[in-house]
């Protein structure tokens, strides 16, 4: 069943403009940030939905943000870019405290867990570890074709899900064993998906339609392994998912869209 985003808790959206989101990011109670196409990092005030600040280090797409914490306790963000950079960031003073490259097919999106990076790249996904050494590669089964687009960690129940650009398939591997993917789920009318992030028991998709090649938002239940409900709010793609302490998720999309949708967590 598709949910009208008037029928299910959308609570407003906010224009921000013609640049495509790639990614964004809740770092602290008052700041979101946005990764785009022109290399650029936007630090967005909540209260205002205003940018204060451009972080401009990256010098191609920036794909990927995730947030984690040091072994000293501190709050480090990580930053990666299409052509394979990683940036370490320390959040209280914007500066970069370290950086590395991987060797890869465009990277697409970094996620941390249990101390390790997950990356994820056009070809494969890579477990790395925090000073940019790889550790393991995943791959797609020999008879199964797709490029990799999105992935998710879920620490507690050990698991990796990715999701395919040209694909309505998202697959879920187990950590300690990646060799073969154990679960396949389908998204109804879905003509592929570009990000993942996981929400209280929940993993929210954010797609592109197959009949009406507008933006999807789906809301799978991470322990069933099941569709829940399918979110329409945007006129493209939605290339951009981020969520505020568990209540609220925000959404954006590609460029011929250009707002963000607030949608409230049930």
């Amino acid at each position: 069943m598709v949910f009208d985003a008037s029928s299910w808790s959308l609570t407003h959206t906010v224009q921000v403009g013609n640049a495509r989101l790639s990614c964004m990011l809740a770092v602290t109670e008052d700041q979101v940030w946005m990764g785009s196409e022109d290399s650029v990092i936007y630090i967005i005030s909540v209260l205002s939905m205003v940018c204060n600040r451009q972080l401009t280090d990256h010098r191609a797409e920036v794909t990927g943000l995730a947030l984690d914490l040091d072994k000293y306790s501190h709050k480090v963000a990580y930053s990666c870019s299409a052509e394979g950079t990683v940036l370490v960031w320390d959040v209280p003073t914007l500066q970069v405290r370290k950086r590395f490259r991987l060797s890869c097919d465009r990277l697409q999106s970094v996620h941390c867990s249990n101390g390790m990076l997950w990356c994820c790249s056009r070809d494969s996904v890579m477990e790395v570890w925090r000073n940019g050494s790889l550790k393991n590669r995943v791959h797609l089964p020999d008879q199964q074709r797709g490029l990799f687009s999105a992935v998710v960690v879920l620490s507690e129940r050990e698991e990796l899900w990715a999701g395919f650009k040209d694909s309505a398939d998202v697959y879920v591997w187990r950590i300690k064993d990646t060799t073969t993917p154990v679960l396949r789920l389908f998204l109804p009318d879905c003509s592929g998906c570009s990000c993942m992030i996981p929400v209280k028991n929940q993993v929210w998709i954010g797609a592109v339609g197959r009949s009406s090649a507008k933006g999807k938002v789906y809301i799978v239940d991470s322990e069933r392994h099941q569709v829940l409900k399918e979110l329409q709010a945007h006129s493209d793609r939605v290339t951009a998912l981020c969520s505020a302490e568990d209540r609220y998720v925000l959404s954006g999309a590609g460029k011929h869209d250009g707002k963000i949708a607030i949608w409230k967590v049930e």
